[in-house]
């Protein structure tokens, strides 16, 4: 593991504006974008990153607050990039936006932290108990797995430097427990130079991890071709997001993002979780944070926490490192991916995220684009996003990053720059809904507004795990959703005299669709978590009710049958499958349906 502070050349504060610094360097200095440097006050070294060089002078961004900083302070420079430290011991932290680890901050330092700070991320004296997968001799690639140490309920891989050019020679590896920065094996690269491999290893954040990687044809990028399964009924059904996908989840406060985004984390079919709270209120934040050690995971049998990260750049915190802390989110997730897991990242929000851009762009007087955004804000999201995707790794086997990111628009605009890019770039869009909120509809998904291009793309996958007809059936559903709005929306002008008894019915069908199934409740332990085979087998009923033509003498009785019928039917999705109760309340939706509906059945 390096060191941040190897080969430093020194510059001075030449000009200061809040976060931002101007500093001067010498002309034999090479600086480069993107590069690390500490501000020296007094004791103090605020970590900082240059933003643009011009000549003798660059612009700083200071992670820090820069009171008390003047004109004529030294700076060092590192002459490395803004990097993250990847090894074991990653999952189960709390880290801030730039990998300190906040639990060690806070047991060294009291919870209020001193400025310049800074703590390494992972535990040096830790032991690991390595064991080697490859033989002296053994060549192997770039990326390529020599070893693994057990971290949880996973197997972290060890692998070869991402950045090397060629495949190189393995020359000496032990097996035994080791600390991360101890030497675990040596490698001659093509040239005939020899290097010592640690288990710790830096990777600058903003570089994509697999870019050298399938640019020489080392990993593959694939197309997605599985659904993430989130066990939430109008997302899985409706509106798919692809394993290895994005989406994106805007809505306005209160609409309920932070539960949403929480059951996503805790039921979706991935491996690992990584939440980068960025720029939201310290409370939600410390709920997450007391939360998950004490949630059971349903997949590992152990806490949530074990296969979790959580990445924290609160409102509270200092802005400029929110720009850092999802870039230093995606690197570990793409860690993660190399070593061919599934991997869930929640971005929360990237509206906070666009608005320390915004703030950093104006303190550096760049011409702004609309709503004062920097004019590369687009091509910054997409830049994001595309990080995401399906990767076959060099071992051949296959790791997933689906990035979904929450956006907070102000009121709820979703014309503003910040969620108009993201729908120009995301394949899967829940818009969260104010009206279905207050009206304790909840997950607040409005089923109108939200969309996704997964449904087609991943029909192979439905067709053979689930049933040929279930993409046309999922439309056909949408369909009854969108005839029950307008017939709504008129009854609304003339009320329910205003239309037949056949559109009354088709309303009350939309209705019961809603009802039953495409809200679902967070604080039930059955119905929170709804499996993809009860799910259609769910829908598989829901199917029938809408298809058949009930027979009734008046809308009162009409709407005296749906009420009774989605009453049985939120019962039943209370009911645990192997329960008394999941098999009465079927039978009981069945024998009230067939009352009007003589000799059919709904089973």
């Amino acid at each position: 593991m390096s060191n941040e502070n190897t080969g430093a050349v020194y510059a001075t504060v030449v000009g200061v504006k809040e976060s931002l610094v101007l500093i001067e360097f010498d002309e034999a200095a090479e600086v480069m974008k993107n590069e690390v440097g500490y501000v020296c006050v007094g004791e103090e070294r605020l970590k900082a990153e240059i933003l643009r060089v011009r000549g003798r002078t660059a612009d700083m961004q200071v992670f820090e607050d820069t009171r008390g900083v003047r004109v004529g302070d030294r700076v060092e420079l590192s002459g490395e990039m803004l990097s993250a430290t990847l090894g074991p011991g990653l999952l189960g932290q709390v880290f801030d936006g730039l990998l300190n680890p906040l639990h060690g901050l806070a047991q060294k330092y009291g919870f209020f932290l001193p400025r310049g700070v800074l703590m390494p991320p992972l535990d040096l004296d830790k032991k690991w108990q390595f064991s080697p997968d490859a033989e002296i001799g053994a060549t192997l690639p770039p990326g390529g797995v020599l070893g693994s140490v057990p971290e949880g309920p996973f197997k972290h891989k060890i692998m070869i430097p991402f950045n090397e050019a060629e495949p190189v020679q393995l020359t000496w590896i032990r097996g035994g427990s080791f600390s991360i920065n101890e030497v675990v094996a040596r490698y001659k690269t093509s040239g005939g130079e020899e290097k010592e491999l640690t288990m710790a290893y830096r990777w600058p954040i903003r570089r994509p991890i697999p870019e050298n990687l399938l640019r020489r044809r080392y990993t593959e990028r694939q197309f997605p071709s599985k659904p993430l399964t989130t066990a939430t009924r109008i997302i899985d059904t409706f509106f798919p997001i692809a394993q290895g996908g994005t989406g994106c989840i805007p809505g306005p406060f209160g609409a309920g993002k932070t539960v949403l985004q929480s059951l996503i984390a805790r039921y979706s079919s991935v491996d690992i979780v990584i939440i980068v709270a960025c720029g939201e209120r310290a409370g939600e934040v410390v709920e997450t944070i007391h939360e998950y050690p004490n949630t059971a995971d349903p997949r590992t049998g152990g806490t949530l926490m074990d296969r979790t990260i959580i990445i924290c750049n609160t409102s509270s915190m200092p802005v400029a490192a929110r720009e850092a802390s999802i870039y230093t989110g995606i690197t570990l997730g793409e860690y993660f991916r190399q070593m061919g897991y599934d991997v869930l990242l929640i971005a929360d929000s990237t509206s906070r995220w666009a608005q320390a851009m915004r703030e950093t762009s104006g303190r550096m007087e760049e011409i702004p684009g609309e709503e004062a955004f920097p004019a590369y804000l687009d091509s910054a999201i997409k830049n994001l996003y595309e990080r995401a995707g399906v990767i076959r790794c060099a071992d051949g086997s296959t790791g997933t990053l689906t990035l979904i990111g929450t956006v907070s628009p102000a009121g709820g605009n979703f014309e503003e720059p910040v969620t108009q890019s993201t729908l120009g770039t995301v394949k899967t869009f829940l818009g969260l809904s104010a009206d279905r909120a207050y009206k304790r509809f909840y997950p607040a998904i409005d089923p109108l507004l939200s969309w996704s291009r997964y449904l087609d793309q991943l029909a192979p996958w439905f067709t053979k795990e689930l049933n040929a007809e279930w993409v046309n059936d999922v439309k056909n559903m949408m369909t009854l959703l969108e005839r029950g709005d307008g017939i709504y929306q008129i009854m609304q002008v003339t009320g329910e005299e205003g239309i037949t008894l056949e559109d009354f019915i088709e309303w009350q069908k939309s209705m019961l669709l809603d009802m039953v199934y495409l809200q679902q409740d967070a604080f039930d332990e059955v119905d929170a978590c709804m499996p993809r085979e009860r799910q259609l087998a769910s829908f598989g009923v829901l199917k029938k009710l809408v298809a058949a033509e009930f027979k009734f003498q008046d809308k009162d009785e009409a709407r005296d049958f749906f009420t009774k019928l989605t009453g049985l039917y939120k019962n039943w999705n209370y009911s645990r499958p192997d329960s008394p109760d999941y098999e009465r309340y079927g039978k009981d939706i069945e024998q009230l349906a067939g009352q009007y509906l003589p000799g059919r059945s709904v089973q």
